[in-house]
Order: structure tokens, then sequence, then C-alpha cells
């Protein structure tokens, strides 16, 4: 029976065909939106979607849902909670689209600093204003603030040097890199920053991080970027900054940002005259699209052969597992059952277990994560089976 796959979302035709040529079923239905999904995932075994919303009663009523891939960073469209009850497997590709994002942070700071939309939009009205226009500041020189400095920021970093910026980033691991220097506090940089850039995950530390306290640190006049997440960002601290500060802005997401592919939109943003809002199209180059694409092809295809999922995100950080058993074993069959069964009869949970063959398949090693320390009898047991070689037994506290 072959494995049936739904791409919820926009998808280049080139690894759509990589996915049939493995044999695999795939529906291409990049139309689908959050309330679609229910309808349509009865029986598919992996969902690929890059912005749709994947909610708890989508999950819910999936009948053969093993694997939820986001083709892209991130995964907060993505009902975690849902796919954990069920067991269904959430990956991602980070870091694939790192160069895209940068790429139209960069592009934002320029376009806000020489006005780039409004002379479009000027010329096209037939309005001739280059006094108005010749006001730009230069990013050469300027302080730049990375707030994030994972794969994104390190990409805007390098090309922030290129333009001969002061560079400060900011992350929950030591900034190392030629040119970058770290700051631990927001008071020590926003006052001196000319240009703030966030490239952070949405988390319960990061929801709304950026508020009326830190737009109140910023400079008057400043640059802000947001392309990461919407709610890093609260929008009415942000509009009254815009006001009272004069901050200049870009941004590639905004609060209610439509789920819809196009129509229309409504955002308290269309009337700020320093707001430059791009259609969440940060990743949004071919470039980046077949670097993502490819990733998440090669997530599936191992998947199928190994077992493995790459990127896994909703595997658990910290299990109840306290003890550890290693049995080192002849590679029969039945072997690691009796073992098993050992610890099962003494209602032992074993968290965690993974078996490595070693080279010629004649003997294994087991180690197994337990909630409970096996007894003297259960390791005396194990000991006295004629197929097992030797075994370690430790408390992991």
């Amino acid at each position: 029976m072959k494995m049936k796959i739904l791409i919820a979302d926009k998808f280049p035709e080139h690894y759509v065909k990589k996915l049939e040529d493995a044999g695999l079923e795939v529906i291409y239905d990049p139309k689908l939106g959050e309330a679609d999904l229910p309808n349509a995932i009865k029986d598919i075994d992996c969902l690929i979607v890059r912005s749709t919303v994947v909610n708890a009663e989508t999950i819910e009523k999936a009948n053969n849902l093993n694997l939820i891939v986001r083709a892209g960073a991130g995964v907060n469209n993505i009902d975690i909670a849902a796919a954990n009850k069920k067991g269904v497997y959430v990956s991602n590709c980070p870091g694939k689209n790192s160069i895209a994002v940068a790429e139209l942070t960069i592009g934002l700071m320029i376009a806000l600093d020489r006005r780039i939309p409004h002379n479009v939009m000027d010329f096209k009205k037939g309005i001739w204003n280059k006094a108005e226009y010749s006001k730009a500041e230069g990013l050469f020189g300027k302080t730049l603030a990375i707030v994030g400095y994972g794969n994104i920021g390190k990409e805007v970093a390098k090309r922030a040097q290129a333009f001969g910026m002061n560079i400060y980033a900011k992350d929950i691991s030591r900034i190392e890199g030629y040119g970058v220097k770290d700051f631990s506090e927001f008071d020590q940089i926003l006052p001196i920053a000319d240009i703030v850039t966030l490239h952070l995950p949405l988390t319960p530390q990061t929801k709304n991080l950026f508020n009326e306290k830190m737009f109140s640190l910023m400079k008057n006049g400043a640059i802000f970027i947001n392309t990461s997440r919407a709610d890093v960002v609260d929008e009415e601290a942000l509009i009254k900054a815009v006001k009272e500060k004069n901050l200049k802005v870009g941004l590639d997401v905004f609060a209610d940002e439509p789920e819809s592919k196009s129509g229309t939109v409504s955002s308290k943003l269309i009337e700020l005259e320093n707001v430059y809002v791009t259609h969440h199209i940060g990743a949004s180059t071919e470039q980046a699209q077949n670097a993502v694409a490819e990733e998440t092809v090669n997530i599936i295809l191992n998947y199928i052969k190994s077992g493995v999922i790459a990127h896994w995100v909703n595997r658990a950080k910290v299990t109840d597992s306290h003890y550890q058993l290693v049995v080192k074993h002849y590679d029969k069959p039945g072997v690691l059952a009796a073992i098993m069964d050992v610890l099962r009869k003494g209602n032992i949970n074993i968290e965690e277990v993974e078996n490595i063959i070693f080279d010629g398949g004649l003997v294994a090693c087991c180690t197994m994560k337990l909630r409970a320390p096996a007894t003297s009898e259960m390791l005396e047991s194990i000991r006295n089976n004629p197929n097992v070689i030797s075994y370690s037994h430790v408390s992991l506290a």
C-alpha cells in the first residue's frame, strides 16, 4: 500500500515529482486552508505545509496521519499538543530559508532609509520630489542590533558587515563571529541602535517581547524590522512608538495576517506613513523554496528508509527515565523480547530504547532508559540468559 502524502501549500513541481518517483501517492492542493484540512486529511499518512495552519481538529480527524512536515523554519502554525496526543511526528526544515529572509531584511533596511516605495509611488503619480528624497542617512557606520542570532540572524550579520555596519547581537547562547559583538541587556543597546531587527521564534518567553517598555528605549527615528513572527511584537505598542518616536518600520509579518493567498487586508498599519509591510514573503525566493523542498523530500524518504525523523521537534526533551540498563547480547531472535519481558513482569516502563549492531552482525548492544531501577532478581535473570554477554545498570540522577 502506497504512503499517501498531502501537500497543502505551494511546493516546487520538481520535488512533487521526486516524491511520486519514489512510489508515493501525492495529492498536491496548495489552495487548501486551515478550514479545509479536516475534510482532506482522513486517509493521509503525511502532511506537508508551509504557512497553512494545522489545528487540533485536523489532527483529530486524521485516521492514518503519522508525520507532519513544516516546509520551513518553526512550527508555530501546527498544534503540537494535539500531535503529541496522537503520536504524530512533527518535523521542520531549519536554516534552509535563512538566506532569503536575510536578503529581505537588508532590503527593508535600504527601502526604509531611502524611502524607495515612496519614491516609486510619487514617480508613478507624475510627482518629482528630489529634494525630499535626498535625505537618506545611509547604512554605512550605523549601529545594528540583531535580536535572535540563529541561522537567519547570522546571515543578516554577514550582509550587514559588507555594508560596514557596527553589529551587536543577542541570543540564548554566546555570540561568536568576526565583527559581531554580544550584548546582554536591551537597555544597553536599544538606546544606541540605529536599526533593530528581530529573528526570533515564538515562545512564551518571546511573545510580546517588544512591548511599550522596549520601544521606549529605542532612539527617535530608528529603523525597526521584524521578519520573524508577528506575536513577538506588541502591535499597539509599535503603532504608538511610530507615532511618538517617528520609528521607521519594516514588517514581513503582522497581527491578524490573512491566511488566504490573495484577497483583501485590513490593518491599522495601513494608515502609517513610516511603515512598510511585505506580504509574508521572507522565505519566498526560488532558491529558498528549492532548498526547503529538497530537505522536506529528504526527511520523508529517509523516514521511510530508516524510520528516523530528521529535525523531529516534538520529541520529549526530558523523560521520566532515571536509570539506564545497557545489555550486550548475541543478535538472535527473541533475546531482546526475553530481556524486556523480565522488566515487564517487574512493572518497569522502558522510556527509550536503542539497539546497535556490531560490524559482522553477531553481537548487538541495547541501551534502555528506565523509569525505575531493575531489582537484583531481575538483573540475575538477565545475567543467566545464555545469549547475554554483559550488562551494566546505573542511575542517571
